[in-house]
């Protein structure tokens, strides 16, 4: 009795794939944008030489004495040299979400009403999350 191998299916294939293109993507856009941060070729929000007396700060306490954004606030100073690295990081944590949004058309061509239900309450769980909506802590 020979064993029979268990393949992927389309969308197994389709979403590993992508997901790992995007996070090998990511992470290199992470590093230069890190290496364009570490050149001083942009103003910073933090100060360079600064930054090591806010090492030992708490976050909250971070966040207070430099005035750094919180949530989705570093968009708007994407200019800012410690604020681009952010650009890899968002890319990266919503490797996921892009994932699923790849998958969700083959379950739509094979009308796989299961499946996609279940691909778009994760989008929008997903998406709710990110969206900075809901919040929990003290923050």
């Amino acid at each position: 009795m020979a064993e029979e191998k268990a393949k992927a299916s389309e969308e197994q294939l389709a979403y590993a794939n992508f997901l790992s293109k995007g996070t090998w993507t990511a992470l290199g856009l992470l590093v230069v944008l890190f290496i364009v941060y570490l050149s001083g070729i942009l103003p910073n929000v933090v100060d360079f030489e600064k930054i090591q007396v806010y090492w030992k700060m708490r976050s909250s306490d971070f966040i207070h004495l430099t005035n750094s954004p919180t949530g989705w606030g570093w968009l708007p100073l994407i200019n800012h040299g410690d604020m681009l690295p952010y650009i890899g990081i968002a890319l990266l944590a919503g490797m996921t979400i892009l994932s699923y949004l790849r998958i969700l058309p083959i379950f739509l061509k094979k009308k796989d009403k299961p499946f996609t239900i279940i691909v778009l309450i994760e989008l929008a769980v997903l998406l709710l999350a990110a969206s900075g909506i809901l919040t929990a802590g003290g923050h």
